[in-house]
């Protein structure tokens, strides 16, 4: 038997020595070999992603009725932008720059904007099942923007709509918010019972404003029920900018502090979070986000659940990566989703938003009964 004196004295500790692993427990792989492959992937995924958009947008700007090669869409570029090429003809020039090009940018900021809203709204929630879409803030939304077109209210201009969709979609948000926390938790049931109750009243609000329409007023609310970006024009691009930019840009300087808060509420406040005021300040980015993709493309659910989640299991949970991400991954989505909502019945076209559900309601199955067998039931 060995007893403490067949041991060999313990001498100073070597500073550059490996530490030493107990019998019986294989030693720590040294995070110095998992570190360059775990850096390389936000990188390589960000630049995958970007040349798929950049792909895209061209791609989108030349497929139509009106068919545009791809070097006339990048010669049209350069010449606009001063760098060489060469215009189009008349009609070629007014198809890419007041068709085209619009609704390619507004499919751009949309898809970005849900996709970052998604990814903060499951930060904030911690939850998977968050999306603005799927527990009623979009609906919400909608019904402001319905209301500013039944009732023909302009008190701000071009920017009616999207204000009254943002000020009913943050009531919407404080009140999904408040409705889903029981005991300093957000439970899974209340959260998705919520979301099927406000989707339900706005619906029947949206009904409402639809029975008291004239003709007119019905075409554009049909619009803003089944999501579509057919409409895209600049001044739509320009009312929905500021919105769309001031949430992109708040976003990620959020990013950390999520981190800390995926930890549990109290050891993030422990580190110097302040949780509440946290929440409110990510609820205005999501309700700034949401509204400015509802005011301009109507109801698109889907794409705010289903972006964060590729993002996540291909690169873990980390906030400084998924929050941008997102708003990358999410343009990506919704100017490929465009792109086939327009092309794949032609010469009719599909609606955006109803594209979006059909792809994205399967992923929710799964991911529904997924996170209900990793929790052992919802009870």
């Amino acid at each position: 038997m060995t007893t403490s004196f067949d041991r060999p004295p313990a001498g100073p500790k070597d500073p550059g020595a490996p530490p030493r692993t107990p019998p019986g427990i294989p030693p720590r792989t040294p995070a110095r070999t998992l570190i360059p492959g775990r850096r390389r992937t936000p990188v390589l995924l960000t630049g995958g992603l970007l040349a798929v958009l950049v792909l895209l947008a061209l791609v989108s700007a030349g497929v139509g009725a009106y068919g545009i090669p791809l070097g006339d869409v990048l010669g049209s570029v350069q010449h606009r932008l001063g760098l060489g090429g060469a215009a189009l003809d008349r009609v070629g020039e007014s198809v890419l720059w007041n068709v085209r090009l619009p609704r390619v940018v507004l499919a751009l900021l949309v898809g970005a904007g849900l996709g970052c809203a998604g990814a903060l709204m499951q930060g904030v929630f911690g939850n998977p099942l968050a999306e603005p879409g799927v527990i009623g803030i979009s609906a919400g939304a909608a019904v402001g923007a319905v209301a500013a077109i039944g009732l023909g209210l302009t008190f701000f201009g071009n920017w009616t709509i999207t204000a009254c969709a943002f000020v009913t979609g943050l009531v919407t948000v404080g009140a999904v918010y408040l409705l889903s926390r029981s005991g300093g938790r957000t439970e899974v049931v209340t959260l998705i019972l919520t979301g099927i109750a406000v989707n339900a009243f706005a619906g029947a609000l949206i009904g409402l404003f639809v029975f008291f329409a004239d003709s007119g007023q019905v075409n554009q609310i049909t619009f803003w029920q089944l999501g579509s970006l057919a409409q895209a024009t600049w001044p739509k691009v320009l009312a929905v900018l500021p919105c769309a930019l001031a949430g992109l840009l708040l976003a990620p300087f959020y990013a950390r502090k999520l981190d800390l808060l995926a930890l549990g509420e109290r050891p993030a406040r422990h580190l110097g979070v302040d949780v509440e005021r946290l929440r409110l300040a990510l609820i205005l980015v999501v309700a700034l986000l949401t509204a400015a993709a509802v005011a301009v493309a109507g109801i698109i659910t889907f794409v705010g659940l289903l972006v964060p989640h590729l993002l996540r299991m291909a690169n873990g949970p980390g906030h400084r990566f998924l929050v941008p991400a997102s708003a990358l991954a999410g343009a990506v989505v919704l100017v490929a989703g465009d792109l086939a909502a327009r092309t794949l019945a032609q010469p009719a076209e599909l609606p955006l938003g109803v594209l979006t559900a059909l792809l994205g309601s399967p992923f929710f199955f799964w991911l529904l009964r997924r996170t209900r067998r990793k929790q052992g039931g919802w009870a």
